[in-house]
C-alpha cells in the first residue's frame, strides 16, 4: 500500500520554501501519478509542468502547480525514500549482522531488507533473491544502475548453501540479464573460511571477470571481504572467525589474481577490503592501488582515502591554539597504527595533545574491532576512571544518522555522563581538523553535572 511521501526537510533558498511547504506536509501524487518511492518522485518531478496534490501537516488536501526548468529539484527531503512497503530478505545468511545482534534493541535495527531501490540509492547490498518479475522488469526500464550486490559464491551450490535459498543458484544467469540489458553491478564477496574461500574465492573473482569483458561491462568491481562475526550469532552456524594464517594467505591469493586481471582486462577489479591488511597485520596498499575507489562503501581503501584526506585538511591546521587542551580520540583498534602519523601531525600543533584510544568491541565479543562497531558500553567499559582531558572525540559513523544512538542503543548523553567528560561528534577528516582548531562549547555534549546539555 502507497503512502503519502512526509517531507521531514525543505532545503534554504529552494523552490519549495519559495511556495511555503512546511515540515510534515505530504506528497500524494505528482501530474495525477502516486510515486512508490523517491526514485518515482524524482523522475516525475523532472518535467517543467507540475500538478502536486499535497496533503498538509493538519491532512487538509492541497493542489500546487509549479512552473520550472527541467531537471530542476523542488528541494524537498522525506521521511523515507520507500513510499511502499520494504523487499524484505527471505534469506537465511548464517553472517548476516541482522542476525548477530541481542534482541530487545530499536525496532529498525533488525529490518532486513534486500530492496534493490535501496541499492540504487545508497549503494546497500541485496542478493537479487527476492525480486518478482515486475521489479526485474523496472529496473530495466528505468535503467536503475548500477546496483550492488552480494554474490559470496558463483558456484550455483555453494552459494545456495550460504543464502539458504534454493534461488541464490540463480546468479550467473542474472548476471548475464545485466549483461544483456546493459546495466551494471558493483558485487561484494564476504569469505567464510571453509566455506567460499580458497578454490570457490579464485572461481568466483574470475567468474566475476568475465562480465568485465568486452565493449560493455556488467560488473565493474568486485569487493572481497572477511566476515564479521559477533558472540551473538546462532549457534551451530559452521562459521569461523578470519585468523591473521588465513588473512595472509587470501591477501596473497588474491593479490596474484589482481596481477592476472591487470593483464588481461586492464583493472585491479577484485579489491581486498582494509580489514584483511589489519587482521594480517600488513600495511595497506599505496593510492595508486586503489583507481578510482569503486568499493570504498566496503571499507576498500578507506584508510589511504582518509589519511589522503588528512593531509589535504591538515593543511589548515593551526601552528598553535590559544590554550592548553587535551583530547582522547576514540577509534576502533583496527586502525591503531594505520592512524598513527595523524595523531603525531595533530599533536604538532602547539598547546594541542591528542591521546588515541583505539578500543575493541566486547559487546560483539570482537578483539579486532573497526570503528564503527564500537558501542557506548564499550566507551564507558574501557574509559571509565580515566584521565579523558578536556573531553572524547567521537566519530560521527559510530552513532545512527541524525541521532546520537550507538548501536548498543546507549545514548552519547549517557556515556558523557558515565564519564563526567564532554564529547564532540566529529565528522570525517574535516569534522576532526575543526575540532582540533577551534573547539567550540556548543557543539559539545556535556556532561549533566557541567551544566544543561547543548543542542548539537
Amino acid at each position: 500500500m502507497l503512502s503519502p511521501a512526509k517531507i521531514s526537510r525543505i532545503l534554504p533558498e529552494s523552490i519549495a520554501e519559495e511556495i511555503g511547504f512546511g515540515i510534515g506536509d505530504a506528497i500524494v501524487s505528482v501530474n495525477g501519478q502516486q510515486p512508490r518511492d523517491l526514485i518515482d518522485y524524482q523522475f516525475f518531478c523532472a518535467d517543467e509542468f507540475l500538478e502536486l496534490e499535497v496533503l498538509d501537516a493538519k491532512g487538509v488536501s492541497h493542489t500546487v502547480e509549479i512552473e520550472k526548468d527541467y531537471d530542476e529539484d523542488l528541494g524537498l527531503e522525506f521521511e523515507t525514500a520507500l513510499f511502499d512497503a520494504l523487499i524484505q530478505c527471505t534469506n537465511r545468511c548464517p553472517f548476516c549482522f541482522i542476525d548477530q545482534q541481542p534482541p530487545g534493541k530499536r525496532e529498525s535495527l533488525y529490518f532486513k531488507d534486500d530492496d534493490y531501490r535501496l541499492s540504487f540509492l545508497y549503494g546497500s547490498y541485496l542478493t537479487l533473491t527476492n525480486l518478482p518479475d515486475r521489479e526485474w522488469d523496472r529496473i530495466a526500464a528505468m535503467r536503475l544502475s548500477p546496483l550492488y550486490v552480494s554474490v559470496h559464491a558463483t558456484d550455483a551450490e555453494v552459494r545456495s548453501r550460504l543464502l539458504k535459498n534454493p534461488r541464490a543458484g540463480l546468479l550467473l544467469q542474472q548476471l548475464q540479464w545485466f549483461q544483456d540489458h546493459e546495466l551494471q553491478i558493483h558485487a561484494q564477496v564476504v569469505v567464510c573460511p571453509g566455506i567460499n574461500d580458497g578454490e570457490q574465492l579464485t572461481k568466483t573473482l574470475e567468474d566475476l571477470a568475465k562480465f568485465h569483458q568486452g565493449d560493455f561491462s556488467a560488473v565493474i568491481s568486485a569487493a572481497v571481504v572477511p566476515v564479521g562475526l559477533t558472540r551473538f550469532r546462532p549457534d551451530e552456524d559452521a562459521l569461523v572467525p578470519v585468523s591473521r594464517e588465513k588473512a595472509i594467505e587470501t591477501i596473497a591469493q588474491v593479490q596474484a589474481l589482481q596481477q592476472k586481471f591487470q593483464e588481461t582486462i586492464g583493472s585491479t577489479f577484485a579489491w581486498l577490503a582494509d580489514e584483511w591488511f589489519l587482521i594480517a597485520q600488513q600495511p595497506v596498499p599505496l593510492e595508486q592501488h586503489y583507481e578510482d575507489y569503486p568499493q570504498i562503501g566496503n571499507g576498500v581503501g578507506s584508510i589511504r582515502l582518509f589519511l589522503k584526506e588528512f593531509d589535504t585538511a591538515a593543511e589548515d591546521l593551526p601552528i598553535a591554539i590559544p590554550q592548553p587542551t587535551r583530547l582522547t580520540w576514540i577509534v576502533g583498534n583496527a586502525v591503531e597504527h594505520a592512524f598513527q602519523p595523524i595523531v603525531d601531525r595533530l599533536n604538532a600543533v602547539e598547546n594541542l595533545t591528542i591521546t588515541l584510544a583505539a578500543l575493541n568491541s566486547n559487546y560483539w565479543g570482537q578483539e579486532i574491532s573497526v570503528t564503527g562497531l564500537i558501542t557506548g558500553q564499550d566507551i564507558v567499559n574501557a574509559l571509565k576512571g580515566q584521565d579523558l582531558g578536556d573531553g572524547i572525540l567521537l566519530p560521527s559513523l559510530m552513532i545512527k544518522l541524525h541521532s546520537t544512538l550507538f548501536l548498543d542503543d546507549m545514548t552519547v548523553q549517557a556515556v558523557a555522563d558515565e564519564l563526567q567528560t564532554k564529547i564532540w561528534i566529529v565528522d570525517g577528516v574535516n569534522g576532526l581538523v575543526e575540532a582540533c582548531s577551534n573547539l567550540d562549547l556548543d557543539t559539545a555534549i556535556v556532561a549533566k553535572h557541567l551544566g544543561n546539555l547543548l543542542k548539537m
